[in-house]
This record gives C-alpha cells, structure tokens and sequence, in this order.
C-alpha cells in the first residue's frame, strides 16, 4: 500500500490515495460527520453541500444536455460528476502539505 509520509515512493496522482472511486456509503459517512460538526465547521458543512449539489446537478444534467443536443454543457456536467473526487484530492494534498487540517479525510479513504 502506499504511503503517503513516506519519501522514497514518489506521490503522484495515480498513485495517491485520495484519487478513488467515492462510494455512496463513504458519502454518508462524510454526511453524518458533517451534520455532527455543523456547528464547529461551519464553512466546511457550507463546502460540502455546494460539492454535492454540483454532483447532483452534473449526474441530473448530462442526460438533457445529450437529448437536447448542448454540447457545452457536457464538460460542465462531466466536472459536477467528479466535484467530490476532486474536492477529497484536493483537500487530502492540502493536508499532507500540512496547510489545512481535515478531519474527514479518512471517512473517504
């Protein structure tokens, strides 16, 4: 397994453990730890639900975006369908940078 505080294995983002498939039942785990922490994270319950609103509107928009011929909109519905991958990579890299703190981290990996 990869370890991310080790420095002989270069990180990269094939091999990074944060750069997965998102599961629903880690979704709700992420879900439940942000309904306990609302009121000590407020900003963060705040970031969580514009990720999960943009995945919903990526998973709910790419079919009438094909039906409806828009092609510009399927970039934008193919990032809404990766906006919690992206947002846990890129929280899991300011972490082990050591520039935020994240206590959900491992609830996702």
């Amino acid at each position: 397994m990869f370890d991310p505080s080790d420095p002989s294995q270069p990180s990269t983002s094939a091999r990074s453990p944060y750069w997965h498939h998102i599961t629903l039942a880690q979704l709700q785990r992420v879900k439940d730890w942000r309904e306990a922490q609302r009121a000590a994270h407020p900003l963060e319950c705040q970031l969580w639900e514009a990720v999960l609103t943009a995945w919903l509107m990526g998973w709910t928009g790419w079919l009438p975006a094909y039906a409806f011929e828009a092609a510009w909109a399927y970039p934008l519905c193919a990032l809404g369908i990766l906006a919690p991958r992206l947002y846990v990579y890129a929280r899991a890299r300011a972490h082990l940078a050591r520039r935020l703190r994240c206590d959900w981290l491992d609830l996702v990996a």
